[in-house]
């Protein structure tokens, strides 16, 4: 069995390119169970080795922008290669190696800043549910995995409408040796 990985786009009046976005682009990564779940418990119910991979290399040299709950579930931090930005009420909340913000704005605002000294045009937005809620209205990409499994889950990906997005373009993974899905 595979594990899809589909990149879809809005239409053209929402790219950067239009000149929607402030010329860096929006985009959601996500891995996503066919019941919509992509987490539990503050990490994720999978182990899909296959797919960190694609995340590594979708995200390496780009801002990534995540909630505070998933910056606690990564097992190595910061994430090398990428400057990471985390978002949290949390005045007092430190996270070291990365950058702390109090909210999307301001996440996105330092995204921008810092895709613009490495060179790139992309921010990813990584997690949790509440970012990609807050982002998903002026995101203009969104790679999206589809795990074939209904793990339980207490965090889902927030339902949107798919007839403002076309898939552009599809990628099977294979079944890895360490893959649960």
């Amino acid at each position: 069995m595979t594990t899809n990985n589909s990149r879809l786009c809005r239409s053209t009046a929402a790219t950067p390119e239009a000149g929607g976005g402030g010329g860096v682009v929006i985009a959601l990564v996500v891995a996503v169970a066919q019941n919509g779940v992509i987490g539990q418990d503050g990490t994720l119910p999978w182990r899909l080795s296959s797919d960190l991979k694609l995340f590594r290399r979708l995200t390496m040299g780009k801002p990534i922008v995540m909630g505070r709950r998933t910056w606690q579930s990564l097992p190595k931090k910061p994430l090398d290669g990428r400057d990471n930005i985390v978002v949290t009420r949390d005045a007092s909340f430190a996270a070291a190696g990365a950058y702390v913000v109090a909210n999307p704005t301001e996440a996105l605002a330092l995204a921008r800043r810092l895709a613009a000294k490495r060179g790139t045009n992309e921010v990813a937005v990584i997690g949790g549910a509440a970012l990609y809620d807050a982002f998903l209205e002026d995101a203009q990409r969104i790679y999206w995995t589809s795990v074939h499994g209904c793990p339980e889950g207490d965090t889902r990906f927030p339902e949107f409408d798919l007839s403002d997005w076309k898939t552009v373009s599809k990628e099977p993974i294979a079944l890895g040796p360490t893959d649960e899905f």
